[in-house]
């Protein structure tokens, strides 16, 4: 059976970002090698998510002995809709919501609100949960949509 899911390539890039988060606080760069090993992500496929993450603004490098990656701004002020555009563009939860009004059956569609909504509520979490938001919470510990079913 199909499932709507997150990207893999998606995954990585919070997966990455969170761990860089965690690494804020102590303000220290961290290299692809040492995040993929702990994070359990192909090394050369990070390599190209980090790249996307620096060029989108999120991530900043530095070079030589002490180099690698950090967080270019507070884990507080990245949300999830931030890194998943800088890997993926615009979020779109179908075909007809995408920028470019792709759906030629738009104009009589009985489902357009279904997914409009569903849209709204999914870029919603994205945007309002931060990487500081989950740095510290251990997955196995939460349930989901525990912090954020009260909002929705």
């Amino acid at each position: 059976m199909g499932v709507m899911q997150v990207s893999r390539k998606v995954d990585y890039a919070l997966r990455a970002a969170i761990y860089l988060a965690t690494q804020d606080l102590k303000k220290t760069c961290s290299s692809t090698g040492e995040i993929a090993e702990i994070q359990r992500i192909p090394k050369k496929f990070l390599e190209k998510i980090i790249q996307d993450l620096v060029r989108s603004g999120l991530v900043k490098s530095k070079r030589g002995p002490d180099g690698g990656y950090s967080l270019a701004r507070p884990s507080h002020e990245i949300s999830f809709q931030d890194v998943i555009e800088a890997i993926e563009g615009p979020i779109a939860l179908n075909v007809c919501l995408d920028s470019k009004g792709s759906c030629d059956l738009l104009s009589r569609c009985t489902m357009s609100g279904v997914w409009q909504e569903v849209q709204h509520k999914v870029v919603d979490v994205f945007a309002r949960t931060t990487l500081a938001d989950v740095k510290m919470i251990p997955c196995h510990a939460c349930s989901p949509f525990s912090s954020f079913s009260s909002a929705a």
